[in-house]
């Protein structure tokens, strides 16, 4: 069922991103930008992006049920259930505080999930058309070709921490542990673009505070197919439904385990 699926899902993601994202990229009106939360923005393309991808991925599977971002931020209920059998997870646009302000980098993520567990996730950039995706014990893809997670080698590993959701004090605590082990450089506030670089050899740790599905569904199964490691920051697996905090990639096991040790410890 998977590879039956894959090439029209790419299909209706690289259309959504043609025909909806990229014509209102630096061309939004002020009244097409709002605010959920306090920095956490909606535009007109992130509602018109899920509107269609919803409507293309009910088309190929209807006995999948659709958990949207968007939907879940009107009906906070909708959350409840993704756990819960067979369901596509969509994140219409991520990073949309930098697609508001006209800058990259951004990006359209689509999950597969059945109960807890990711069966495919797929991961795209409609700036530049790249393409990540994993499926369950297939391996991991970038533009079709095989990929596995690299470290990026040099004399200390190369840290994004997502603090921005975390207290002053978390923060300030992380960076404590942080200093002397790692080199910490900024977080892209997409994780549409943050996932890939752990794979790439770009990044070698990155820690979040939330794990909502839509963020995090697509890109753990995409590392952990490369041969990265993603998990809690306890070590338990990531399930699709549970909302605690805490998760942490790495760009192989052993970055992984020195990360947990030294920030968790």
């Amino acid at each position: 069922m998977m590879l039956e699926l894959h090439d029209p899902v790419v299909a209706l993601m690289r259309s959504v991103g043609r025909d909806i994202v990229m014509p209102r990229y630096q061309n939004l009106a002020s009244d097409e930008i709002s605010e959920k939360a306090t920095n956490d923005f909606v535009t007109i393309a992130d509602k018109e992006s899920e509107t269609r991808l919803a409507e293309g991925l009910s088309a190929l599977l209807p006995e999948a049920g659709i958990i949207g971002e968007e939907a879940c931020a009107a009906d906070p209920a909708i959350l409840d259930r993704a756990g819960e059998g067979l369901n596509w997870i969509i994140d219409p646009i991520d990073g949309t505080g930098n697609f508001a302000a006209g800058k990259s980098p951004f990006g359209i993520i689509i999950a597969l999930v059945d109960g807890g567990a990711t069966l495919a996730g797929w991961i795209l950039d409609p700036l530049t058309g790249r393409l990540c995706h994993a499926m369950l014990g297939g391996g991991s893809h970038v533009d079709g070709s095989q990929v596995q997670a690299r470290e990026t080698g040099g004399a200390l590993p190369i840290a994004a921490l997502a603090t921005f959701f975390m207290s002053a004090e978390e923060r300030a605590d992380m960076v404590r542990r942080s200093e002397a082990s790692f080199m910490l450089v900024d977080i892209p506030r997409c994780a549409a673009e943050q996932y890939p670089r752990l794979v790439l050899g770009q990044n070698d740790v990155s820690v979040f505070a939330r794990t909502l599905p839509w963020d995090h569904a697509a890109g753990t199964l995409f590392v952990n197919e490369a041969g990265g490691c993603c998990q809690r920051t306890d070590g338990t697996p990531y399930v699709v439904g549970d909302l605690r905090r805490g998760l942490m990639g790495a760009s192989s096991p052993r970055l992984w385990d020195k990360a947990a040790a030294t920030l968790f410890g």
